[in-house]
């Protein structure tokens, strides 16, 4: 079917603003040329593609499949302009990561600095999101590399490129407030505590709760949260035990202590991955040489 770009740049518009007068403003064309053009790409499509009201405009179920395909489409051609004009002026095009706050602060800072020492005049941008996120932001295009937690239910093995770091998971207390440094708890015994962790939009809360569903246990935490150094921090004022990765700890966590457990805890692992079937900028490449690979 042969359809301009035009018209699927005007829907692409629309469809993330859901409004005709800002996507007008956005693209620097009269509403009635947005309508005109949403009403051309419909009448070829054979199908709508919003639900038009006075107050507000919504995607079809169409709308929302053709905006799943555009999407990671324009966020493509957008790299692939940036990358360009990026490299006609610096040597190498934006480098675009996407990672949580907790990867980034413990894992990704050395190494981002070690890049901008070795390339200074390329533009660095990092995107801060939970590792199930980073996944989808991949999958759209918004970012040229991610490094995330794994296992990963939003990850293609396809996607990965390399094993970065192997880390366990901790359950960690403030003797002062748990008096169980000489003690091994078993999962069943640790549910009669208040436990602390992140919550269920994350992988690490993700693995706990199969985890201890391996072992026929509901887990039913008494805060969750979406930052780990915010969880250390009230597992230090005693409020509960915590659950974070090993590598979050630092001197300041020295007057915690690592609660034993009797069942084994896995190991995981800080995965960097690339979109297997969109083109790998200069820049990744580079930053990639500079990852361990363990």
């Amino acid at each position: 079917m042969d359809i301009n770009y035009e018209l699927y740049k005007v829907f692409y518009y629309v469809a993330t603003s859901l409004s005709f007068s800002e996507a007008s403003k956005q693209l620097f064309i009269s509403q009635s040329a947005v309508s005109q053009s949403i009403k051309t790409l419909e009448k070829k499509l054979e199908q709508p593609l919003f639900i038009r009201s006075t107050k507000k405009v919504q995607l079809t179920p169409a709308g929302k499949l053709l905006l799943k395909h555009i999407e990671p489409a324009m966020n493509l051609i957008r790299r692939g302009e940036s990358q360009l004009l990026d490299t006609g002026t610096l040597g190498l095009g934006q480098l675009h990561i996407g990672a949580s706050d907790t990867i980034c602060r413990y894992f990704l800072v050395p190494y981002l600095n070690q890049f901008h020492k070795q390339f200074p005049n390329v533009p660095i941008k990092v995107t801060n999101a939970t590792s199930l996120s980073c996944v989808e932001l991949l999958e759209q295009g918004k970012v040229d590399l991610i490094v995330t937690n794994f296992p990963n239910s939003n990850l293609n093995q396809s996607y990965i490129q390399k094993t970065v770091c192997n880390f366990k998971d901790v359950f960690i207390a403030n003797p002062a407030y748990f008096d169980l440094k000489q003690q091994e708890l078993s999962f069943e015994e640790l549910r009669s505590y208040p436990l602390m962790m992140l919550d269920r939009k994350s992988t690490t809360s993700e693995f706990l709760h199969n985890l201890f569903l391996q072992h026929q246990l509901e887990l039913i935490p008494e805060i969750e949260l979406s930052s780990n150094d915010l969880l250390i921090d009230l597992a230090r004022i005693g409020l509960g035990i915590a659950f974070v990765p090993d590598f979050c700890l630092t001197k300041e966590s020295n007057e915690l202590f690592i609660v034993k457990t009797k069942e084994t805890l896995p190991a995981r692992q800080l995965i960097a991955a690339i979109h297997p079937s969109l083109p790998v900028s200069q820049s990744t490449e580079e930053f990639l040489k500079l990852l361990p690979e363990v």
